[in-house]
Protein backbone atom coordinates (compact mmCIF):
# COMPACT_ATOMS: atom_id res chain seq x y z
CA UNK A 1 0.00 0.00 0.00
CA UNK A 2 1.20 3.50 -0.72
CA UNK A 3 2.67 5.92 1.79
CA UNK A 4 0.00 7.78 3.76
CA UNK A 5 2.43 10.14 5.53
CA UNK A 6 1.67 13.21 3.38
CA UNK A 7 -2.10 12.81 3.71
CA UNK A 8 -1.65 12.15 7.42
CA UNK A 9 0.31 15.37 7.96
CA UNK A 10 -2.25 17.43 6.05
CA UNK A 11 -5.17 15.93 7.99
CA UNK A 12 -3.29 16.44 11.25
CA UNK A 13 -3.02 20.14 10.39
CA UNK A 14 -6.73 20.24 9.53
CA UNK A 15 -7.51 18.68 12.92
CA UNK A 16 -6.25 21.85 14.64
CA UNK A 17 -8.91 23.90 12.83
CA UNK A 18 -11.89 21.55 13.34
CA UNK A 19 -14.63 21.25 15.90
CA UNK A 20 -14.59 18.61 18.64
CA UNK A 21 -16.71 16.23 16.58
CA UNK A 22 -14.51 16.94 13.57
CA UNK A 23 -11.46 15.92 15.61
CA UNK A 24 -13.19 12.65 16.53
CA UNK A 25 -14.00 12.04 12.83
CA UNK A 26 -10.36 12.57 11.88
CA UNK A 27 -9.23 10.23 14.67
CA UNK A 28 -11.56 7.53 13.37
CA UNK A 29 -10.20 8.13 9.87
CA UNK A 30 -6.59 7.83 11.07
CA UNK A 31 -6.89 4.77 13.31
CA UNK A 32 -9.70 2.64 11.92
CA UNK A 33 -9.28 3.37 8.21
CA UNK A 34 -5.80 4.48 7.20
CA UNK A 35 -3.91 2.55 9.88
CA UNK A 36 -6.03 -0.57 9.55
CA UNK A 37 -5.89 -0.45 5.77
CA UNK A 38 -2.11 -0.29 5.80
CA UNK A 39 -1.57 -2.79 8.61
CA UNK A 40 -4.15 -5.54 8.19
CA UNK A 41 -6.34 -5.31 5.12
CA UNK A 42 -3.52 -5.56 2.59
CA UNK A 43 -2.27 -8.82 4.07
CA UNK A 44 -5.77 -10.29 4.12
CA UNK A 45 -6.34 -9.46 0.44
CA UNK A 46 -2.81 -10.39 -0.61
CA UNK A 47 -4.00 -13.67 -2.15
CA UNK A 48 -7.17 -12.21 -3.62
CA UNK A 49 -6.32 -13.12 -7.21
CA UNK A 50 -3.81 -15.92 -6.69
CA UNK A 51 -6.21 -17.76 -4.36
CA UNK A 52 -9.13 -17.39 -6.77
CA UNK A 53 -9.39 -20.82 -8.45
CA UNK A 54 -11.90 -22.25 -10.93
CA UNK A 55 -12.58 -25.86 -11.93
CA UNK A 56 -11.61 -25.30 -15.58
CA UNK A 57 -8.50 -25.16 -17.72
CA UNK A 58 -10.04 -23.00 -20.41
CA UNK A 59 -7.55 -20.18 -21.18
CA UNK A 60 -8.84 -16.81 -20.06
CA UNK A 61 -11.86 -18.21 -18.23
CA UNK A 62 -10.50 -17.68 -14.73
CA UNK A 63 -9.44 -14.10 -15.55
CA UNK A 64 -12.88 -13.05 -16.79
CA UNK A 65 -14.55 -14.76 -13.83
CA UNK A 66 -12.28 -12.92 -11.40
CA UNK A 67 -13.00 -9.64 -13.16
CA UNK A 68 -16.73 -10.37 -12.92
CA UNK A 69 -16.54 -11.25 -9.23
CA UNK A 70 -14.30 -8.30 -8.28
CA UNK A 71 -14.67 -5.37 -10.72
CA UNK A 72 -12.31 -3.46 -8.41
CA UNK A 73 -10.22 -4.75 -5.55
CA UNK A 74 -11.67 -4.06 -2.10
CA UNK A 75 -8.42 -2.48 -0.95
CA UNK A 76 -8.26 -0.10 -3.91
CA UNK A 77 -11.93 0.70 -3.46
CA UNK A 78 -11.31 1.67 0.19
CA UNK A 79 -8.25 3.69 -0.81
CA UNK A 80 -10.43 5.67 -3.22
CA UNK A 81 -13.04 6.09 -0.49
CA UNK A 82 -10.48 7.48 1.97
CA UNK A 83 -9.10 9.88 -0.64
CA UNK A 84 -12.54 11.14 -1.67
CA UNK A 85 -13.85 11.67 1.87
CA UNK A 86 -10.59 13.41 2.85
CA UNK A 87 -10.57 15.82 -0.11
CA UNK A 88 -13.28 18.20 1.25
CA UNK A 89 -11.31 18.51 4.50
CA UNK A 90 -8.16 19.35 2.56
CA UNK A 91 -10.08 22.01 0.60
CA UNK A 92 -11.31 23.48 3.90
CA UNK A 93 -7.71 23.46 5.19
CA UNK A 94 -6.62 25.35 2.08
CA UNK A 95 -9.32 27.96 2.72
CA UNK A 96 -8.17 28.33 6.34
CA UNK A 97 -4.55 28.85 5.30
CA UNK A 98 -5.61 31.33 2.62
CA UNK A 99 -7.65 33.43 5.06
CA UNK A 100 -4.86 33.33 7.64
CA UNK A 101 -2.38 34.52 5.04
CA UNK A 102 -4.70 37.34 3.95
CA UNK A 103 -5.18 38.39 7.59
CA UNK A 104 -1.42 38.44 8.15
CA UNK A 105 -0.87 40.58 5.05
CA UNK A 106 -3.64 42.96 6.10
CA UNK A 107 -2.23 43.24 9.59
CA UNK A 108 1.25 43.88 8.18
CA UNK A 109 -0.04 46.73 6.01
CA UNK A 110 -1.88 48.26 8.96
CA UNK A 111 1.23 48.09 11.12
CA UNK A 112 3.32 49.74 8.42
CA UNK A 113 0.76 52.54 8.06
CA UNK A 114 0.61 53.00 11.82
CA UNK A 115 4.34 53.36 12.49
CA UNK A 116 4.99 55.82 15.29
CA UNK A 117 1.50 55.43 16.74
CA UNK A 118 1.58 53.54 20.03
CA UNK A 119 -0.94 50.82 20.76
CA UNK A 120 -2.25 50.90 17.20
CA UNK A 121 -2.47 47.42 15.81
CA UNK A 122 -2.03 45.83 19.24
CA UNK A 123 -5.62 45.97 20.33
CA UNK A 124 -6.97 44.55 17.07
CA UNK A 125 -6.33 40.84 16.53
CA UNK A 126 -6.81 39.01 13.24
CA UNK A 127 -10.50 38.37 12.74
CA UNK A 128 -9.91 34.74 11.85
CA UNK A 129 -8.58 33.95 15.34
CA UNK A 130 -10.22 34.09 18.76
CA UNK A 131 -8.71 35.26 22.06
CA UNK A 132 -6.83 31.96 22.48
CA UNK A 133 -5.26 32.25 19.03
CA UNK A 134 -7.39 29.46 17.57
CA UNK A 135 -9.15 29.74 14.25
CA UNK A 136 -12.70 30.97 14.65
CA UNK A 137 -15.10 28.96 12.48
CA UNK A 138 -17.45 31.72 11.41
CA UNK A 139 -18.53 33.58 8.31
CA UNK A 140 -16.94 32.30 5.12
CA UNK A 141 -15.01 29.63 7.03
CA UNK A 142 -18.20 28.32 8.56
CA UNK A 143 -19.81 28.01 5.13
CA UNK A 144 -16.76 26.19 3.79
CA UNK A 145 -16.76 23.91 6.82
CA UNK A 146 -20.43 23.04 6.38
CA UNK A 147 -19.94 22.33 2.67
CA UNK A 148 -16.97 20.18 3.66
CA UNK A 149 -19.20 18.08 5.93
CA UNK A 150 -21.99 17.83 3.36
CA UNK A 151 -19.66 16.57 0.64
CA UNK A 152 -18.09 14.08 3.04
CA UNK A 153 -21.56 12.73 3.77
CA UNK A 154 -22.37 12.48 0.07
CA UNK A 155 -19.12 10.63 -0.65
CA UNK A 156 -19.69 8.25 2.25
CA UNK A 157 -23.20 7.40 1.11
CA UNK A 158 -22.07 7.10 -2.51
CA UNK A 159 -19.29 4.66 -1.68
CA UNK A 160 -21.51 2.57 0.60
CA UNK A 161 -24.13 2.27 -2.14
CA UNK A 162 -21.41 1.64 -4.72
CA UNK A 163 -19.91 -1.17 -2.67
CA UNK A 164 -23.32 -2.78 -2.30
CA UNK A 165 -23.95 -2.76 -6.05
CA UNK A 166 -20.42 -3.88 -6.93
CA UNK A 167 -20.07 -6.93 -4.72
CA UNK A 168 -22.35 -6.61 -1.70
CA UNK A 169 -21.28 -6.89 1.92
CA UNK A 170 -20.76 -10.64 2.10
CA UNK A 171 -18.45 -13.02 0.22
CA UNK A 172 -19.62 -16.53 -0.56
CA UNK A 173 -17.01 -19.31 -0.79
CA UNK A 174 -18.46 -20.42 -4.14
CA UNK A 175 -18.87 -18.10 -7.11
CA UNK A 176 -20.56 -19.41 -10.27
CA UNK A 177 -19.47 -17.87 -13.55
CA UNK A 178 -20.72 -18.27 -17.12
CA UNK A 179 -18.75 -15.52 -18.83
CA UNK A 180 -17.25 -15.99 -22.26
CA UNK A 181 -14.79 -17.74 -23.05
CA UNK A 182 -15.87 -20.21 -20.36
CA UNK A 183 -17.46 -23.18 -22.18
CA UNK A 184 -20.21 -23.63 -19.58
CA UNK A 185 -21.13 -22.76 -15.99
CA UNK A 186 -17.88 -22.73 -14.01
CA UNK A 187 -17.46 -23.02 -10.24
CA UNK A 188 -14.88 -20.62 -8.77
CA UNK A 189 -13.69 -20.56 -5.18
CA UNK A 190 -12.70 -17.45 -3.19
CA UNK A 191 -9.80 -17.60 -0.76
CA UNK A 192 -10.63 -16.95 2.94
CA UNK A 193 -14.16 -15.59 2.37
CA UNK A 194 -15.08 -15.53 6.08
CA UNK A 195 -12.06 -13.45 7.13
CA UNK A 196 -12.59 -11.06 4.25
CA UNK A 197 -16.28 -10.73 5.08
CA UNK A 198 -15.37 -9.73 8.64
CA UNK A 199 -13.15 -6.94 7.31
CA UNK A 200 -15.84 -5.84 4.85
CA UNK A 201 -18.42 -5.54 7.64
CA UNK A 202 -15.92 -3.74 9.87
CA UNK A 203 -15.05 -1.20 7.18
CA UNK A 204 -18.78 -0.74 6.50
CA UNK A 205 -19.39 -0.09 10.20
CA UNK A 206 -16.59 2.50 10.27
CA UNK A 207 -18.08 4.21 7.22
CA UNK A 208 -21.48 4.34 8.94
CA UNK A 209 -19.84 5.68 12.12
CA UNK A 210 -18.12 8.42 10.11
CA UNK A 211 -21.43 9.27 8.46
CA UNK A 212 -23.10 9.48 11.89
CA UNK A 213 -20.35 11.80 13.14
CA UNK A 214 -20.90 14.05 10.12
CA UNK A 215 -24.63 14.21 10.86
CA UNK A 216 -23.93 15.03 14.52
CA UNK A 217 -21.49 17.75 13.50
CA UNK A 218 -24.05 19.34 11.18
CA UNK A 219 -26.56 19.27 14.05
CA UNK A 220 -23.98 20.70 16.45
CA UNK A 221 -23.06 23.57 14.13
CA UNK A 222 -26.72 24.30 13.34
CA UNK A 223 -27.69 24.35 17.02
CA UNK A 224 -24.68 26.50 17.87
CA UNK A 225 -25.54 29.06 15.19
CA UNK A 226 -29.19 29.03 16.31
CA UNK A 227 -28.16 29.81 19.89
CA UNK A 228 -25.86 32.58 18.67
CA UNK A 229 -28.65 34.01 16.56
CA UNK A 230 -31.07 34.00 19.49
CA UNK A 231 -28.45 35.57 21.76
CA UNK A 232 -27.63 38.29 19.24
CA UNK A 233 -31.31 38.87 18.55
CA UNK A 234 -31.92 39.90 22.15
CA UNK A 235 -28.97 41.05 24.23
CA UNK A 236 -30.15 42.43 27.64
CA UNK A 237 -27.21 44.81 27.95
CA UNK A 238 -27.71 46.17 24.46
CA UNK A 239 -31.43 46.54 25.00
CA UNK A 240 -30.90 48.33 28.31
CA UNK A 241 -28.37 50.74 26.81
CA UNK A 242 -30.73 51.47 23.91
CA UNK A 243 -33.61 52.20 26.28
CA UNK A 244 -31.38 54.58 28.22
CA UNK A 245 -30.35 56.32 25.02
CA UNK A 246 -33.98 56.68 23.95
CA UNK A 247 -34.92 58.15 27.31
CA UNK A 248 -32.06 60.65 27.18
CA UNK A 249 -33.02 61.58 23.64
CA UNK A 250 -29.74 60.50 22.03
CA UNK A 251 -31.34 57.84 19.84
CA UNK A 252 -34.79 58.14 18.32
CA UNK A 253 -37.19 55.33 19.25
CA UNK A 254 -37.95 52.62 16.75
CA UNK A 255 -40.97 53.38 14.52
CA UNK A 256 -44.13 51.62 15.60
CA UNK A 257 -46.10 49.62 13.04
Amino acid sequence: MGDWSLLGRLLDTAQEHSTVIGKVWLTVLFIFRILLLGAGVESVWGDEQSGFTCNTQQPGCMNVCYDKAFPISHTRFWVLQIIFVSTPTLIYLGHVLHIMRMEEKKRGREEEQAKGKSDHGQKDSPQVRDDQGKVRIAGALLRTYIFNIIFKMLFEVGFIVGQYYLYGFHLEPLYRCDQWPCPNLVDCFISRPTEKTIFIIFMLAIACLSLLLNVLEIYHLGWKKLKQGMTNHYDPETAESRVGAIISGDVPPLPSH
